[in-house]
């Protein structure tokens, strides 16, 4: 029984500076394209300015995302890196949220919480492309 690779690149675009996207669709259907029964997902965003967050997925609640990393990353608020980009906030919240999220898979589908979505933060938009790796990793028996 042998350990099975599959690998899914999504390609979304966005439309504000911060915006939460959910994208656990896209991590289910790898799965299922996948053929893995029990394993490992793993979802990489490979952008400096981006993250991926897996929490609850509620209009009130993606507003307190946003609010809350303008808080406690303030953009513009003198950081060096602004002198060259104007997006110092970005790079740091993402540095700090993560760019990568692993999920346990088991008989075939993700394990996570009633409410637990998977979601791309946008902390340097709007972009044309923002570029989601997917890769499932497991048995298929």
């Amino acid at each position: 029984m042998g350990c099975s690779v599959y690998t899914k690149r999504v390609t979304i675009s966005t439309s504000s500076r911060f915006e939460v996207v959910r994208i656990t669709d896209y991590v289910e259907s790898a799965v299922d394209e996948s053929g893995i029964k029990d394993g490992l997902v793993i979802i990489h965003v490979p952008h400096a300015t981006a993250a991926i967050i897996a929490n609850e997925y509620e209009p009130r609640i993606i507003q307190d995302y946003i609010a809350w990393i303008k808080k406690a990353v303030p953009p513009g608020a003198g950081w060096k890196h602004d002198m060259i980009d104007d997006n110092a906030h970005a790079h740091i919240a993402s540095a700090f949220i993560g760019a990568t999220r692993t999920f346990p898979v088991v008989n075939g589908g993700i394990m996570r919480g009633t409410w637990q979505e998977i979601m791309l933060l946008e902390l340097d938009g709007p972009r044309a492309r923002r570029n989601i790796i997917i890769q499932v990793m497991g048995t298929k028996e």
